[in-house]
């Protein structure tokens, strides 16, 4: 079997491309033909070691897959041979990627793919989506009528948010660029400002006059000492970027007016939030409510390259779409 693996964690120069042994599913574990797989930033932190968890060795890399099933684990009832399927929990764990031509799933990380997606398109959505529903309904609690604000709207988790959130009956404000303005707005955003105006902070005020019930950095700053301050009593700022930065938390500002700061990874997420995610994403995917702005395709021997891309910033909102 053709896979892109790691012998230990490091660079992404450090993947390689060949053969390793077939991998054999348990009994209740599903075999699947990989259809296609992609890269995420979530990806990159496992890979590199940044994200520590347990890695078999050789490892292979890749969270995400479509594909058909191959063979189904005598205790993995509920599914049948050439299904289309998918998964968004792969390479972490101890489950080994799907970056290969075959992957073992666990029955219960496993979901069928509505026939009316291309499973192509489909595993671009697959971890924006999903984080988006995890960030937005699980860790932000958010209600119909609220006020959300996503910085970072057009990037590939931040349009899912933006679009979730406004099926969901929130009132969306997003921060892009002057280009990308039209873009969220058909996602959903009944603002979008700037995210370089020098008054963006103003700006937000008067866009939200009655305060934030929700905010999301998906670029990462996390400039706490001001965003907190746009919050509404109760109001909360989910992260899910930037590990590395260090932000003043203004203590007083968050308990006189019952906020929270909540931080959220999606490798931590239950089998259970996982599968209600996945829910969501079909029907999100069915209707064409998501799909990514644009795709950059590679072949599997291309898995490091994509990586590298990723990491440098060169990708910008396109998606990388894997064939084994």
């Amino acid at each position: 079997m053709r896979a892109a693996y790691i012998e230990r964690p490091g660079p992404a120069t450090d993947i390689r491309y060949g053969e390793l042994p077939a991998p054999r599913p348990g009994p209740t574990d599903i075999l699947v033909d990989v259809i296609a797989t992609t890269v995420n930033p979530v990806d990159t932190f496992v890979r590199s070691g940044a994200f520590p968890t347990l890695l078999p060795l050789p490892f292979v890399v890749g969270r995400d897959l479509t594909g058909r099933v191959a063979e189904v684990g005598p205790g993995a009832a509920g599914f049948r041979v050439g299904e289309v399927v998918w998964c968004n929990s792969l390479g972490y764990g101890g489950r080994q990627g799907s970056a290969a031509e075959q992957a073992v799933v666990p029955v219960d990380r496993l979901y069928r793919l509505p026939g009316v997606v291309d499973p192509a398109i489909a595993v671009a959505m697959l971890h924006p989506v999903a984080t988006a529903y995890l960030a937005l309904f699980v860790h932000g609690r958010l209600r119909p009528g609220e006020t959300v604000v996503v910085a970072g709207g057009a990037g590939n988790v931040g349009a899912a948010l933006v679009a979730l959130a406004a099926t969901a009956g929130a009132r969306v404000v997003a921060t892009a660029s002057p280009g990308d303005a039209d873009f969220c707005q058909r996602n959903g955003a009944a603002d979008v400002l700037d995210y370089r105006a020098p008054d963006l902070v103003e700006r937000l005020r008067s866009a939200c006059p009655e305060g934030v019930d929700l905010y999301l950095d998906t670029a990462g700053r996390n400039e706490l000492a001001w965003t907190i301050d746009l919050l509404a009593v109760r109001g909360r700022v989910v992260v899910l970027a930037g590990g590395d930065t260090r932000p003043v938390l203004p203590v007083g500002a968050l308990y006189r007016n019952d906020r929270a700061v909540i931080g959220f990874v999606i490798s931590h997420a239950t089998t259970a939030e996982l599968a209600a995610a996945a829910a969501l994403v079909n029907r999100m995917l069915a209707t064409g409510r998501v799909a990514p702005r644009e795709v950059v395709p590679l072949p599997l021997s291309a898995v490091g390259e994509a990586h590298g891309l990723l990491e440098r910033g060169e990708l910008r909102g396109r998606r990388v779409v894997i064939r084994p």
